[in-house]
């Protein structure tokens, strides 16, 4: 093997974001690419039988079977560890095979959980369609309510799970606080922190255990590949997420792991212009009248704990059209309907701009009166705002706007 420094947590760790979005995690075949290498292999051979046997049984290190390690997956693992200031990594098929394996790792029949109400709609439905399944149970609650948590902990409380900002109505959870009540009372906080990438908040830093993402977000970055990632420190990945993801399944492709790599060697140039362009066209809406969440601006409730936790909002934010129930519905489709620029698209990360309508898509499957408890109204709309000039997006949606005749 070529040597190279970025297989050394001790010289990845001194590294600025931007130095470990590129070099971290890279080590170099006899060859000395400069590009990492691609392993599209599912199995590996051995030199001997005593090799084989050593290494399966943990006395050995080196590869074993792609389903356990491969050369391309453990690169990206290191470099979304070392970006995360994470002592481990994990990376999975997809966002919600990371959610998944990281409550079901740890969690067991009589387990309860406290979760933010307002979350992606998958993982509402992991909640109430499979936890309950095996016996572990759970409390939604208000995450923007510090008091909220306290009150709903329970004796057999295991886990805090609450993504911040939420998706879509971009509450936020105080970190300091909720990760702080946690440790204090030896619960295990998991938070889905793919609005922001650790470019733009680093929960770890504000105490939490666990970081969960979908890498088919912001760290592809152009809607390629399904991946997803969790972070932790080295124990809890090796005896609670390792064992787990072995023996049940949920990989991320080397392929997969490949695209996810090159999309983090820009991350931290899309994250800050991504979010400009958004907190420019959020501006743009608002000041058309109508009611936007946007963390970064002062009509934010939350705006001051997001300066507090967060470098930048990010580029995906909501708004209303006007009207109430099936009026605010009809406005809302007829705006998407009267884009040009902007894609219609339920995905949310992208370097293009796209835009849904998260009652009728992402959260559909929540039910009236759940989209109802999580504050997600008929009219809401969710952007996200892309690499494209910001003055572009305003005409596309102005132009919409003005079509819809409001």
């Amino acid at each position: 093997m070529k040597k190279t420094t970025g297989t050394d947590p001790r010289i990845t760790a001194k590294w600025r974001p931007a130095t470990q979005a590129v070099r971290a995690g890279t080590h170099r075949s006899e060859h000395g690419e400069t590009s990492e290498a691609l392993y599209l292999t599912s199995g590996f051979t051995f030199d001997s039988a005593q090799e084989v046997a050593a290494r399966f049984a943990g006395d050995a290190q080196g590869m074993q079977y792609s389903r356990f390690k491969n050369p391309t997956v453990e690169m990206l693992q290191d470099r979304i560890a070392a970006m995360e200031g994470a002592e481990a990594c994990l990376v999975q098929a997809s966002g919600m095979a990371a959610m998944t394996s990281s409550l079901l790792c740890m969690l067991s029949a009589g387990d309860h959980v406290v979760a933010g109400r307002a979350a992606f709609g998958s993982c509402r439905w992991i909640l109430d369609n499979v936890l309950n399944r095996f016996g572990i149970t759970h409390t939604a609650i208000d995450g923007t309510d510090n008091a909220a948590w306290e009150a709903a902990v329970q004796p057999n409380t295991k886990a805090f799970f609450f993504e911040t900002p939420a998706n879509p109505t971009m509450d936020l959870v105080d970190l300091e606080f909720v990760c702080g009540l946690a440790r204090s009372k030896g619960i295990t906080t998991v938070v889905d922190n793919a609005f922001a990438t650790p470019i733009l908040q680093r929960p770890l830093e504000f105490g939490a255990d666990v970081v969960a993402y979908s890498a088919t977000k912001m760290m592809d970055g152009q809607g390629r590949v399904m991946a997803g990632a969790v972070c932790s420190s080295q124990e809890w990945i090796e005896e609670k997420l390792s064992p787990f993801q072995r023996n049940t399944g949920p990989i991320c492709a080397p392929f997969n792991a490949w695209v996810v790599m090159k999309g983090l060697e820009t991350l931290p140039l899309r994250a800050p212009v991504q979010s400009a362009n958004a907190l420019q066209v959020a501006q743009f809406i608002e000041d058309r009248g109508l009611r936007v969440l946007h963390p970064w601006l002062p009509s934010h409730p939350q705006h001051e704990l997001a300066h507090r936790q967060m470098s930048a909002a990010g580029p995906i934010f909501s708004f209303f059209a006007p009207g109430s129930g099936e009026q605010a519905k009809e406005n809302a489709m007829a705006i998407l309907n009267a884009l040009e620029l902007v894609d219609i698209s339920n995905n949310i990360g992208d370097a293009k701009s796209l835009m849904c309508h998260p009652a009728t898509t992402t959260h559909h499957n929540m039910g009236a009166e759940g989209r109802a408890a999580a504050g997600i109204e008929d009219g809401m709309l969710r952007i996200n705002v892309g690499l494209e000039d910001p003055l572009d997006l305003i005409e596309d949606i102005g132009q919409a706007f003005d079509r819809v005749a409001f």
